[in-house]
Formats: structure tokens, C-alpha cells, sequence
């Protein structure tokens, strides 16, 4: 199905959808004299900037605000890194974190989903993203960590702090930057306290959770470090946690305002994983992606010199003529789709499989559960900072249950 967005109130999402067109008329190379950085926005251009990471480094860090407790945690962020020292971590990861067992979470995955919408059972309206799309991912995560349960709650309030993003602005600067990383810094020392005493309790007594392979896991003699675990949770927290929190919520934002989309995913549900990739190619949740020229380059016939800004548009390259038919127009059925909203090379997201995996579970039963599912209104619908994360902070949705 494809179908041009019908005509609705405005929305956020709208005017973001704007803005990346604009920057795709900009030219696919083009320098952004307000943010001081030089914007590639085709999808040729964005894929050879994320897999050449000899030219475009991961590493920011001599670029951005420095604040001691975040410095912890970049320890395990190998997002943050470039080979070798990231090819170390991520295979020492990957031997714990597998397809594998992403895909033996998927009983436990429609266990909660089903006990979360049971808590809505018995209305007719309620929030998306506080009934399922949040909680969800988060009690996954803190099981998959060995996490009990009586402390689920504190991952719900370190994410919710992590992506409050009411600090940072659309053209924030990096005084900016450093102002909210020093106001969310006692929620990350609480963090890495609390994982660092989990890992030395998983330590003492091993247990059969992702915390205990990762200590387990070793390459050539070469073990992950405690922080560098901590860093690696950190990271989980986004991977694993608050994309599925937008794709749920952006799917159902979606394909609300295509005519018959849901219906038609709810009459046929293995057309499920298309419809979210349209999504995620649509509105990706982190649309922008940073790199450092380690050397001086020449792009889009440019001369670009070494230690500048280089962001990697992936909402407007999701977009480019040249690699989608139609790409301003949602098709639910789309394919092949080669969007890069979970990256391209060394640094394809980790968490996908699981993102994809909780999206299709979470869709699916919801779809099942109710005969119909729309959004109440469209002007309570609450929308996260896109500065910080493209998503729904809340989404009012109106249901019948099936019969």
C-alpha cells in the first residue's frame, strides 16, 4: 500500500519531514554555516562517509564537552571508537550478545507484551507509550541483564532521564552540550555505581544472563573489563531500550493516518516486518549521525580539512530519489528497502535484531488484542526533542477489543 500523508493538523513530525527536505535541496554536500558543520545528505554520500572509518573517525571526543562520569562510560561505548580498539570490544560482545540469544527472548518478549496490554484490558482508551512501548523494552533489557525485578524501576528512571533532552535545542552548541551533561551526570554516577555492584555480584555468583557471559567472554586471551561492561550496558540502554520506545510509537503514528493500514496488517501479520522497516526508513529515531574527518578529504567536491564536523544525515539520505521510488510516500509493502537508519559498516547497530524483534512481537499482539486502534487526538499527542531522539513522548490511542 502507498499512499501520500493525508491532510491532518500539523504535526512535529511534518515539520521535520520539511526540514529534511530542505536539506536534500541544499545539495548532498553542503556546509551548515549556523551549526558549523558540513551536512552530507544522499545516500550514496551518507553510506561511504559510515563505512569508511579511516577518513570519517567515530571518535568525537576531541570535539565534544568532556564531563568525568560520561568518561566512564565511553570506556565500553565502542560507538564511540574506531579499530582496533572497537573491533576488540564489539567481538568480545557480539560472543555474548548473539542473534541467537536476542531470538530465545522472543517467549519472554510476548510474555510481557501480553501482561502489559492485560493492564489496559478493560479500557477504551490509554497511552501507548506509557502501557507498552516504554515499559517493554526496559523490563527486556533488565531481564536480559539478570536485573531483579525490584529494581526494573530504576532503568525506567535513568532512561527517562538519559532522553529527557529538554536541555539540549535543535541548534544547540557545545556550551549547550556541557550545560546538560553536567545537569544529568548524578543519574549516570548512579548508574554506573549500581551496574558496577551488579557485575561484581554476577561475578561472585554467575548466573545464565547476558551479565555473566559478558564476563565470561574472551577473545584471544582478552576479557572485557568491568567498565567497559558498563559502558556496554549504557549503550544497551539506547541500542536495546529507547528505539524500540520510538518505533512502537511511530509505527502506530504512522500507519494511523495511512486509511486501512492497520487493518490490513492486522488481516495479514507477516507483512508486519515491511510496514516497520517503512517506518524506520520514514521517521529513524536518531536521524543524524556524527563523524570527525581524521584526515583531510575530498567530498562532493569539497575540501573538507582534518578534525572537522561531518554529520551523516541518515532522515534525509532514508529519502534520496536516486535509491527510493517515491520516498516521500509511506509504503507499508516497500522492497526492497536499503534504508540506513540502523547504519552501514563497523558500526551497524547492535541492538537491531532486537528492536525489530520486540516491534514485531509488540505490533502484532497489539493488532490482535483490538478490533480497532487509532489515535485519540492528535493535539495530545506529546512529542519527544528531536534533537535528541525522533518519537512520542505520548501517544493517546482510542481501542476496541476483538471479540
Amino acid at each position: 500500500m502507498t499512499s501520500k500523508q493525508p491532510s491532518v493538523s500539523p504535526l512535529l513530525f511534518d515539520t521535520l519531514i520539511d526540514r529534511w527536505q530542505s536539506l536534500r535541496d541544499k545539495g548532498p554536500v553542503h556546509h551548515d554555516e549556523t551549526l558549523g558543520v558540513w551536512q552530507v545528505v544522499d545516500h550514496e554520500g551518507v553510506a561511504a562517509v559510515l563505512s569508511d572509518h579511516a577518513t570519517f573517525s567515530s571518535d568525537m571526543s576531541s570535539l565534544a564537552p568532556t564531563q568525568e562520569d560520561f568518561d566512564t562510560f565511553r570506556q565500553g561505548n565502542f560507538v564511540g571508537m574506531d579499530p582496533p580498539h572497537h573491533r576488540k570490544l564489539r567481538t568480545l560482545v557480539s560472543q555474548a550478545f548473539t542473534p541467537r540469544v536476542v531470538q530465545g527472548l522472543a517467549p519472554r518478549i510476548e510474555d510481557v507484551v501480553t501482561r502489559l496490554l492485560d493492564e489496559v484490558a478493560g479500557r477504551d482508551r490509554f497511552d501507548l507509550v506509557e502501557a507498552l512501548a516504554n515499559p517493554l523494552p526496559v523490563i527486556v533489557i533488565a531481564e536480559l541483564l539478570g536485573v531483579p525485578p525490584e529494581d526494573h524501576r530504576l532503568f525506567h528512571e535513568w532512561a527517562s532521564v538519559l532522553f529527557d533532552g529538554e536541555l539540549v535545542g535543535e541548534s544547540a552548541d557545545m556550551d549547550d552540550l556541557g550545560r546538560a551533561l553536567e545537569a544529568i551526570a548524578p543519574t549516570v554516577r548512579e548508574m554506573n555505581g549500581y551496574v558496577l555492584d551488579h557485575i561484581r555480584r554476577r561475578r561472585a555468583d554467575p548466573g545464565d544472563d547476558l551479565t555473566s557471559r559478558l564476563l565470561h567472554a574472551e577473545v584471544d586471551g582478552v576479557r572485557l573489563a568491568d567498565q567497559e561492561i558498563v559502558g556496554f550496558v549504557a549503550l544497551l540502554l539506547v541500542a536495546g531500550h529507547i528505539t524500540t520506545t520510538a518505533l512502537l510509537g511511530n509505527t502506530v503514528l504512522t500507519l494511523d493516518r495511512l486509511p486501512g493500514a492497520l487493518d490490513g496488517l492486522r488481516a495479514d501479520p507477516d507483512r508486519i516486518p515491511a510496514a516497520l522497516e517503512e517506518v524506520l526508513r520514514w521517521l529513524p529515531p536518531f536521524p543524524e549521525v556524527g563523524r570527525r574527518t581524521a584526515r583531510p578529504v575530498v567530498l562532493g567536491g569539497h575540501e573538507i580539512p582534518a578534525d572537522t564536523l561531518i554529520t551523516a544525515h541518515l532522515g534525509a539520505a532514508n529519502r534520496d530519489f536516486a535509491r527510493f521510488t517515491d520516498p516521500d510516500a509511506v509504503d507499508v509493502g516497500r522492497s526492497p528497502n536499503p534504508h540506513l537508519t540502523f547504519g552501514h559498516g563497523i558500526h551497524f547497530c547492535l541492538g537491531a535484531h532486537l528492536a525489530r524483534l520486540e516491534a514485531r512481537i509488540g505490533v502484532r499482539l497489539l493488532l490482535e488484542r483490538f478490533a480497532t486502534l487509532a489515535v485519540a487526538s492528535y493535539d495530545d499527542v506529546e512529542y519527544r526533542n528531536p534533537a535528541v531522539i525522533v518519537g512520542v513522548r505520548h501517544l493517546p490511542v482510542e481501542v476496541t477489543r476483538a471479540r
